[in-house]
């Protein structure tokens, strides 16, 4: 095992500066955030070697070095671990010129671009340079997907937790949230599905479709008016629960089937397919539990799962009130204790969820119907899914 501090490796190696009047004055120092990655060779050393190299130069201050974590190549590569840190310094240099160093320090420790995403002896990326946000021909600042990936936003989490990033205007410890450990990708050739979770109530189709007036795509919508069995189920008659429950499977199935949502679309809908389990928990016997398992395991193979998961909650008290104002006739019956009870089941399965992103939008604070929150959500999607500005 390596070890987690980036120890330089002792035996000589050339480190190239770059000055080509990059340098401001000195007095104009800037506070950034650099990536470092290695998975071949001597990792730990390479890294070691990488934050010296960057430290002799006249222009950066080297001012902490995060711990160093092993992580999985993105996208599931066969290739070795990575190990993983990020450094916070200084510099007197513009983006271009500390970029320009970055790309020189890599070339001399052995770095050559040759695949997309291959094995590297040593990758440095400029995360974040103060504020600014940059867009260049050959340099991203933000970069470009760091909002997508835990092994660059823990360890800046150590470093930074509550630093605002400059264009999502939310903390790298609320970014890190979202992802729940994961690693994720943008990928446009994939249907561009974002699903609204939440308890009954809750306004999933309302954000849905207002999501919808401003993003234009498709929406997909649970047939609620056109399940037979609901009345049944919501006055007390469970024989009819396993009825119901195959209803909203089959045809939930249907819409998110592979094939059935086109590449490089864009898709709302108001459930996530994976709260099946939520409510038939709470409705099925065991032995309608058995019959119903097995469907939903075979059809549950073929599901197009969601780019990005908005999560959507409030008390079970205003989820009621908006219940009552909806004034669905089976709907009458809805009491605080049960949506109390599917509250805690959505909590437990987002908390375990691990397929994309999780945005968590508190209801109490959060107003789609607010055009001012609306554009701030509108804007962060937009850097979740490929759609929007690049």
């Amino acid at each position: 095992m390596e070890p987690d501090a980036v120890q330089p490796q002792n035996k000589p190696f050339e480190c190239r500066d770059i000055l080509l009047g990059a340098l401001s004055t000195m007095s104009d120092w800037t506070d950034v955030y650099i990536g470092l990655g290695s998975n071949l060779g001597e990792r730990a050393n390479t890294l070691g070697q990488a934050v010296e190299c960057l430290g002799r130069h006249p222009g950066i201050k080297v001012l902490r070095t995060s711990q160093v974590r092993e992580t999985v190549p993105l996208g599931g590569k066969d290739q070795p671990n990575y190990l993983n840190a990020v450094v916070q310094a200084r510099t007197s240099m513009n983006g271009e010129g500390l970029h320009a160093q970055l790309e020189a320090t890599e070339k001399s420790l052995g770095r050559r671009r040759e695949e997309k995403w291959g094995a590297r002896v040593i990758d440095l990326d400029l995360l974040l340079f103060g504020d600014q946000i940059i867009r260049q021909t050959h340099l991203t600042v933000p970069h470009r997907q760091m909002h997508m990936r835990s092994f660059m936003l823990e360890p800046l989490k150590e470093l930074a937790a509550d630093l605002i990033h400059p264009f999502l205007h939310v903390s790298i410890k609320e970014l890190l949230g979202r992802l729940q450990g994961g690693d994720f990708v943008l990928d446009a050739q994939r249907p561009q599905l974002i699903s609204v979770a939440g308890n009954i109530g809750v306004g999933k189709t309302t954000l849905a479709q207002r999501l919808l007036d401003k993003l234009g795509g498709t929406i997909l919508l649970e047939p609620y008016e056109d399940n037979p069995f609901m009345p049944e189920v919501y006055a007390g008659r469970r024989a009819f629960a396993l009825d119901s429950q195959l209803h909203f499977l089959v045809h939930r199935a249907a819409q998110l089937e592979d094939g059935a949502l086109r590449p490089g679309q864009l898709y709302f809908s108001d459930y996530l397919f994976d709260k099946e389990w939520v409510y038939a928990n709470r409705l099925l016997d065991q032995r309608q539990m058995a019959l119903y398992k097995h469907i939903y395991d075979r059809l549950s193979k073929s599901i197009t799962a969601p780019s990005l998961l908005l999560y959507l909650h409030d008390a079970s008290n205003r989820c009621l009130e908006r219940i009552r104002r909806r004034n669905r006739p089976y709907e009458r019956g809805i009491e605080t204790a049960f949506l109390d009870g599917l509250g805690e089941d959505y909590e437990r399965l987002v908390a375990g969820w691990s397929s994309s992103p999780v945005i968590r939008l508190d209801a109490a604070e959060f107003d789609c119907l607010n055009e001012v929150h609306l554009d701030r959500l509108v804007e962060q999607i937009q850097h979740y899914v490929c759609v929007g500005p690049d």
